[in-house]
């Protein structure tokens, strides 16, 4: 009995010191979840002083102010994309620059147009992927297999300009190939700069001197005719000859065909067939799309032609030189001639436009003395920039009208066919190289 009693009042004590303990622990929780609200309470007020104070910028921007977080992005992914241009904007191909190209074009197409009129490197600007030169699907590279065993390749330095490439490049090639119908006309650019430019843009893929060489030898071609559509024989010329060199024993024939202007001569004086043919031929073309009767009648209403070149520090410079002896042994006398880099001196800008000056003509009409008509014409001849030969021959203020026309010799039909009788004398006369 005195035990039980004594367990029972054990029991008891325990019970009351549970029960202590539990009131104990729910007021210290009650006591902690007061303070976390009055705290809350406290945060709740600064967080809605913020809040307003943010409101308040928002209505009331500093004037000026930008979001610089979204410039950064912006900018960040133009660079992205300027350093994707750069690494393509060489002239070796390797084992890459397919997969450059694709990389390149499609983070281009991911930027917004804003972000595109931010991209800017070395080399790279918007009108890279952006300026619309035609339409590119009317070309054709002319890279296709069967070739059998008679080819003649067609090598040109190349442009980016897709409709100058339609008119100029493709209207010579066209001209060979209607000329030999027993030959397989193929294409070659000794530019890769080019013709990465334009994989990467338009996804058409254009041989380099190697791919078409190689394209050849896999072929079986036996024999090969080479048909540069270069100018002169200047420095594209040679690197083409190098190249050749590499395969020359892969052919039972090789022969290489004149360039336009055929050969050079030793100086300004010597002139010859070909440069007689391109000078009228030129100059026709262009007094045609001036809306003269003749190079008379232009000559009447106070214009005169200026013919642009690209120039060169090459021997072959010369060539330029024996082109203005062509012009003024034609009676041409309101014909100058220039060019893009001033080599040579004399047909620098400010050299032309000291001699159409002082010859006393007031209407200037400038036209490219090139095959194709891609940057050098619309930019270098004919762009908006200061230093274009049309701004200059503006800004000096010497004449009441400056033209351009933006066309290459290319597309005039008595330079194709000077072509095809350079083609034609090759094979059937021109010694094997």
């Amino acid at each position: 009995m005195k035990k039980k009693f004594l367990t029972v009042l054990l029991a008891g004590a325990m019970t009351c010191t549970l029960a202590l303990t539990g009131c104990s622990k729910e007021a210290s929780e009650t006591a902690e979840n007061t303070n976390q609200t009055e705290s809350g309470s406290q945060a709740s007020e600064e967080e809605k002083e913020n809040t307003d104070q943010t409101e308040e910028n928002k209505e009331e921007p500093e004037e000026g102010g930008t979001d610089v977080s979204q410039e950064d992005t912006d900018q960040a992914a133009a660079d992205e994309v300027a350093a994707l241009i750069d690494a393509i904007y060489v002239q070796d191909r390797t084992e890459n620059t397919d997969k450059q190209c694709a990389q390149a074009k499609a983070a281009w197409d991911a930027l917004t147009d804003a972000q595109k009129e931010l991209v800017e490197g070395e080399n790279a600007d918007p009108d890279y992927f952006g300026r619309d030169t035609g339409d590119a699907s009317k070309d054709d590279p002319r890279n296709q297999d069967e070739i059998g065993e008679n080819e003649i390749l067609a090598v040109s330095f190349g442009t980016s300009f897709n409709s100058s490439r339609v008119d100029d490049i493709k209207s010579i090639e066209d001209a060979l190939q209607e000329a030999n119908p027993d030959w397989s006309v193929r294409r070659a650019f000794t530019a890769q700069i080019i013709i990465n430019h334009v994989q990467a843009r338009d996804g058409e893929s254009i041989d380099n001197m190697d791919q078409a060489l190689e394209r050849a030898v896999a072929n079986g071609v036996k024999n090969l005719v080479i048909q540069p559509t270069h100018l002169m024989h200047g420095t594209e010329y040679d690197e083409l000859m190098e190249s050749v060199e590499a395969y020359r024993e892969k052919f039972e024939t090789v022969k290489v065909a004149e360039p336009l202007l055929g050969e050079v001569g030793e100086d300004a004086s010597v002139i010859n067939e070909d440069k007689e043919t391109v000078a009228k031929a030129l100059t026709e073309a262009a007094v045609q799309d001036g809306g003269y009767e003749s190079l008379d009648a232009a000559k009447e209403g106070g214009a005169a032609f200026v013919f642009l070149g690209h120039g060169t520090s090459h021997t072959a410079k010369v060539s330029y030189s024996q082109m203005q002896s062509q012009m003024e042994a034609l009676g041409y006398e309101n014909v100058f001639i220039g060019t893009v880099e001033g080599e040579p001196e004399e047909t620098s800008c400010q050299a032309v436009i000291d001699a159409v000056t002082q010859a006393g003509y007031k209407k200037v009409i400038l036209r490219p003395l090139m095959v194709v008509a891609g940057d050098h014409a619309n930019n270098d001849m004919a762009g908006e920039e200061d230093d274009s030969w049309s701004s200059m021959f503006e800004a000096s203020g010497n004449f009441d009208s400056v033209d351009a026309q933006i066309t290459g010799l290319g597309s005039i039909e008595a330079i194709q066919k000077l072509y095809v009788a350079h083609t034609e004398d090759a094979m059937n006369n021109g010694a094997e190289n």
